[in-house]
């Protein structure tokens, strides 16, 4: 069993909106590690409940206080979840990346000044050393279609560089492009379309870089026609669900490529797209499909994805194909030689997402939440066991949201990271955002 975790509250939670906007599964990296010091995001208010801002929040590893940076010159408005922050850090310059608000919106994004995550001692931590907001990626001319329609952007590493991606078009009509930054010249450069929906659209569990290869999962929508739906002042797809739910996902697939996205091949090593060559990877590819689950299968998306030491590839999600009404978690996970097998966890309770995560020595920290009871569960799988059992190692009260985990302090420190939503126990009404951390 794990110990009782610390316990670090950032600020408060916005529990006066309808839909909650912090801690999401689809935000890659919510609060990540990087040259000794941790990093979070998330949205909180000022003096009163309305607007929200974009707090950014740092502390140096292992025991330095958190300081909580507000950039004030942009309300966020809209009670819509899938508006949530999204940030990202370049190994090559030190520039912390940032991207937020968006649901079929026109891109925002700001960047930091060089090297503030590689000499951060030197930098007071204040909001000038943000850009403002821009509405195109450096070194991208603004009247590009592909970032005026912009949903679920994420960032990653690839190597030393770092990568952009995000969903055009609305659901179940959507492609995902993709975007490297160029370090030496401050710069994005369009690497191409990786994924495209046919009457569909991809949504993608993670993408992970691990020694040189860049592994992807995901689900497909498929599209159900609605009236108005080719209207251009259509929003009902804007709606938090919108005419084209979950109940439409179907499929989980998988695609790696080996060279900084650009080509990509699938699980049986052939190539199915070469993005210089405009190609792109569309639902018919051959080999893409991992598993074939039928929509209305209780598949969700964008849960959770991780890459172990050898290679190994963890998806969480969730099906009623073993028989039951009510779906049931379930590891699906590919082994270094190719090998896909799934295993169920336990039954699904409620609709938010888990989160997975890869230790030190290589054991599977799988995080799951109980909206019902508001708790979260922690399971481990070990690498010893093939990760074929999953035991309980903690579980706590009073949370909620979809736990973020900080991959690269689990993996390195062996300290497993936890951003949640804590309800407040004087003020039942209230939520705050929190950090958990255990010392494995």
């Amino acid at each position: 069993m794990l110990s009782e975790p610390s316990v670090t509250v950032l600020g408060q939670d916005a529990a006066q909106r309808q839909f909650k906007i912090n801690c999401y599964s689809f935000q890659q990296d919510g609060i990540v590690s990087f040259n000794g010091w941790q990093y979070a995001c998330f949205y909180s208010f000022l003096q009163s409940e309305e607007p929200l801002y974009v707090h950014v929040a740092r502390r140096q590893l292992p025991r330095g206080e958190w300081e909580v940076m507000v950039l004030d010159d942009y309300a966020q408005t809209t009670d819509d979840g899938h508006n949530t922050v999204q940030m990202g850090i370049s190994p090559a310059d030190g520039t912390i990346h940032l991207s937020f608000d968006h649901h079929c919106d026109i891109l925002k994004y700001r960047v930091s000044a060089p090297e503030v995550a590689t000499r951060p001692n030197d930098f007071d931590w204040r909001p000038s050393l943000f850009t403002p907001t821009l509405n195109s990626l450096p070194g991208l001319p603004m009247t590009d279609p592909n970032f005026a329609y912009v949903t679920y952007p994420r960032f990653g590493t690839l190597g030393d560089h770092m990568f952009c991606s995000f969903r055009d078009g609305k659901a179940g009509l959507g492609n995902d492009h993709l975007y490297k930054y160029m370090a030496s010249k401050k710069e994005f450069v369009f690497v191409g379309t990786h994924l495209t929906g046919i009457q569909s659209s991809p949504y993608v569990h993670g993408m992970d870089c691990r020694n040189g290869r860049l592994h992807v999962t995901w689900v497909y929508r498929g599209f159900v026609h609605y009236e108005g739906w080719d209207d251009p002042l259509d929003t009902k797809h804007k709606q938090q669900a919108g005419p084209n739910g979950a109940e439409n996902n179907h499929n989980l697939c998988y695609a790696y490529s080996d060279d900084l996205g650009y080509t990509w091949e699938n699980g049986a090593g052939k190539v199915i797209a070469r993005l210089r060559k405009g190609e792109t990877i569309t639902n018919d590819a051959e080999g893409i499909v991992a598993f074939e689950i039928p929509k209305g299968s209780g598949l969700t998306n964008q849960e959770a994805q991780a890459v172990d030491q050898e290679g190994g590839v963890h998806v969480l999600n969730r099906d009623t194909l073993d028989g039951g009404e009510c779906p049931m978690w379930k590891h699906y996970y590919r082994s270094p030689d190719g090998t896909w097998t799934q295993r169920p966890i336990r039954p699904v309770t409620g609709s938010a997402r888990g989160r997975l995560a890869i230790s030190k020595t290589g054991d599977l920290y799988i995080v799951l939440p109980n909206f019902a009871a508001s708790q979260v569960q922690i399971l481990k799988a070990t690498q010893a066991s093939g990760y074929s059992g999953y035991d309980e190692v903690w579980r706590g009260d009073q949370l909620a949201g979809e736990p973020l985990v900080d991959a690269a302090r689990l993996e390195h420190d062996n300290v497993l990271s936890v951003l949640v939503l804590a309800e407040e126990r004087e003020a039942p009404s209230g939520r705050q955002v929190a950090v958990l951390d255990f010392q494995l």
